[in-house]
């Protein structure tokens, strides 16, 4: 296999066979040694992160293809740390869409005139750039259609996806008596036919999770949901 790009969390391998595969490593995103999915910088290294991060991916995806939406996932080796993917292309330099179900992170520091800490949204979805120079700006449905990023209709379709796989992963972490507060999902066209799917992961570090009111850090939150 080859070395194809060296990410801030994984590695990307090609494979013979046309398919990728992602290597997980123990670093997270965040600032002054404190963790933040929402960062663009690696803050710290947690051992364990890497295997933590894709036990939840694994439990996510195959709970998501068993519910009908496509996605890159294949297979994942949990003691290798490495997933198995479909080869996937992004739209421009890649999106992020984050789904809100609670105000909190760069939304209130956004919206704060208006929006209090905590509060309860009805699903919010926005779609960020993936520019670590501009700090992953918002960006909305008319710009990524006039840019040549997603037409109107692919964001349609981009929006629907987001909210039903977040509504999945919701009622998964409600289970264990976790309420998801926000989470970050990734986009891409994947196949022959180029169809819009999931890419990338679904772990602790890209969502916000909260149990009694306290925030649950990515390894505590793997291993509560995969124990």
């Amino acid at each position: 296999m080859k070395l194809v790009y060296k990410g801030k969390t994984k590695d990307v391998y090609s494979l013979e066979n046309g398919n990728y595969l992602l290597k997980f490593k123990d670093d997270v995103t965040g600032e002054d040694g404190k963790f933040d999915p929402g960062a663009n910088t690696v803050g710290l290294t947690m051992e364990g992160a890497g295997k933590a991060g894709l036990k939840l991916t694994r439990l996510f995806f195959e709970k998501i293809r068993q519910n009908n939406i496509p996605t890159h996932y294949i297979d994942a080796d949990i003691e290798a740390a490495t997933m198995t993917v479909k080869p996937a292309t992004m739209f421009g330099n890649g999106l992020e869409v984050i789904c809100r179900f609670r105000a909190v992170g760069s939304f209130t520091r956004r919206y704060g005139m208006y929006a209090k800490e905590g509060q309860e949204l009805d699903a919010f979805v926005e779609v960020t750039l993936k520019d670590d120079a501009r700090q992953d700006p918002p960006i909305s449905e008319d710009a990524l259609d006039m840019l040549g990023i997603l037409s109107k209709a692919e964001y349609a379709l981009l929006k629907e996806l987001t909210k039903r796989i977040s509504k999945i992963i919701k009622d998964e972490l409600a289970k264990k008596n976790i309420e998801l507060y926000d989470i970050k999902l990734e986009f891409g066209r994947v196949g022959d036919d180029k169809h819009i799917a999931l890419i990338d992961e679904i772990s602790g570090g890209n969502m916000r999770a909260y149990k009694d009111g306290k925030y649950i850090e990515p390894l505590l939150l793997e291993k509560i949901m995969t124990n």
